[in-house]
């Protein structure tokens, strides 16, 4: 028998400073995603750019972060790497 893992859906994104995401899901959670590490792939390069950065939103129907057609993020990425964010991290800083 296979089980399936099944992740909360994103309902919001905020581009932080940083290369930060802020990170709303629909159970109410918040995780802050550090997108440092992906810059060093190829795909997420374009993102160095804070203009293609702080285009990321949410997808339609919650299951994922994305920049462009080229560029997004799984939301189990995000849940399983984000972590659990500070009230600071709420705040409507940019």
């Amino acid at each position: 028998m296979t089980t399936t893992t099944t992740y909360p859906r994103i309902r919001d994104v905020k581009p932080r400073q940083g290369k930060k995401l802020l990170v709303t899901f629909d159970n109410g959670d918040r995780r802050t995603y550090d997108c440092n590490p992906l810059l060093r792939s190829e795909v997420f390069r374009p993102l160095q750019d804070e203009a293609v950065f702080r285009c990321a939103h949410a997808d339609s129907h919650g299951y994922g972060v994305i920049w462009n057609d080229k560029i997004d993020l799984a939301e189990s990425e995000v849940w399983l790497n984000g972590r659990i964010a500070e009230p600071e991290d709420a705040l409507d800083k940019q």
